[in-house]
């Protein structure tokens, strides 16, 4: 008999990874930790779900920090020319909106990181969605 021809337990009892178990599944997850599987259950880094997740990490998003908002009319703007100032509807020193595809999720300040302006968050907003 040569090397290709002999096998281990693990490869001939079929189970997933060598392990001697098979795979368990959500429902089998959850009751072997003595919790009843609920909808929407959360699980820790490393638990079934994990794995999926890693496939939308590429996914590009537009993050927006809004200083202030202000509203005038086009003749007003078409004045405006280098060195106008345009007054915004926020004070020195109060947070500023942070959007992620044009949806609120955070408030922040703005900071300095070597010679380059940033956004530190302060707040997370809790969304109302459904």
């Amino acid at each position: 008999m040569s090397d290709d021809d002999q096998t281990t337990d693990d490869q001939t009892d079929g189970d997933a990874g060598g392990l001697g178990e098979s795979p368990m599944g959500l429902d089998e997850i959850s009751a072997a930790e003595g919790a009843e599987p609920e909808l929407g259950q959360e699980y820790a880094i490393g638990e079934p779900m994990a794995n999926d997740v890693t496939a939308i990490y590429d996914i590009p998003v537009q993050i927006s920090a809004v200083l202030g908002r202000s509203t005038m009319q086009v003749s007003q703007l078409l004045k405006l020319g280098r060195g106008a100032v345009v007054e915004l509807d926020r004070k020195v020193g109060e947070a500023i909106d942070i959007y992620v595809n044009n949806r609120l999720v955070a408030r922040g300040e703005v900071v300095v990181v070597e010679d380059k302006l940033g956004v530190t968050m302060t707040e997370i907003v809790k969304s109302d969605r459904n």
